[in-house]
């Protein structure tokens, strides 16, 4: 299928873009809250922020950067998953994330966070955790475009049937994963969050979205 920006324009437009819009700016919101957490972040975000760290930039530079290079390679080989919900992902969470995490710093909420017990920690952290889920599930629900890192494994599993699509999902999250513990050895500041913790989100978050996914699926 050619690419063709008559794609964009999906049935029900307004209502999809009513749900889509504020769970994208809300996905960014949560993701900079793990970033202050330390104990991992979902792998893209994960080699997004070492790569970042790694080259001095603000994550939503780096995030249309790489983002865009994953874009070229869906127009080619996935036109049909672009939509407005790409752009949006790709465009809006990793300046959100930068917002974010400025405003923290500047309310004292990211100091709060470092200075936590550890049980206000895990608290703080599932509480994210499952908001970042729920918003995920709506995003993907509202239809309107894959996200340029989630097309590529999906466009790899059409290349490869005998192979399930979880196992290259997997298998594209700990690549993406080894791609920012590479990036964070390179950088003097070293790996910015947790690798393990992303590895470990890998394995657990898409299932789990799915599963979030289908009743909210009936209702949206």
């Amino acid at each position: 299928m050619k690419f063709s920006f008559k794609q964009f324009i999906v049935p029900n437009f307004g209502k999809r873009l009513a749900f889509m819009l504020p769970a994208v700016i809300l996905m960014g919101v949560f993701v900079s809250i793990l970033v202050e957490i330390g104990w991992g972040t979902d792998p893209a975000s994960f080699m997004n922020l070492n790569i970042a760290s790694a080259l001095g930039w603000g994550l939503g530079n780096t995030e249309v950067l790489v983002y865009g290079l994953m874009l070229v390679f869906t127009i080619i080989f996935g036109a049909q998953m672009i939509g407005f919900g790409t752009l949006a992902n790709m465009i809006l969470i990793g300046y959100v994330v930068d917002l974010c995490r400025w405003i923290w710093r500047n309310i004292g909420f990211a100091t709060f966070i470092a200075d936590s017990s550890t049980p206000i920690r895990i608290l703080i952290f599932a509480i994210t955790l499952i908001c970042f889920v729920i918003v995920a599930a709506i995003y993907i629900n509202a239809q309107m475009g894959v996200a340029p890192y989630d097309a590529m494994p999906q466009i790899i599993s059409e290349w490869i049937p005998k192979v399930p699509f979880f196992v290259i999902r997997i298998l594209f999250d700990l690549a993406a994963v080894l791609i920012g513990v590479i990036a964070g050895k390179l950088n003097p500041e070293g790996i910015q969050g947790s690798a393990i913790g992303s590895i470990i989100m890998s394995l657990m978050l898409g299932p789990v979205i799915s599963l979030v996914g289908k009743p909210l699926k009936r209702i949206l």
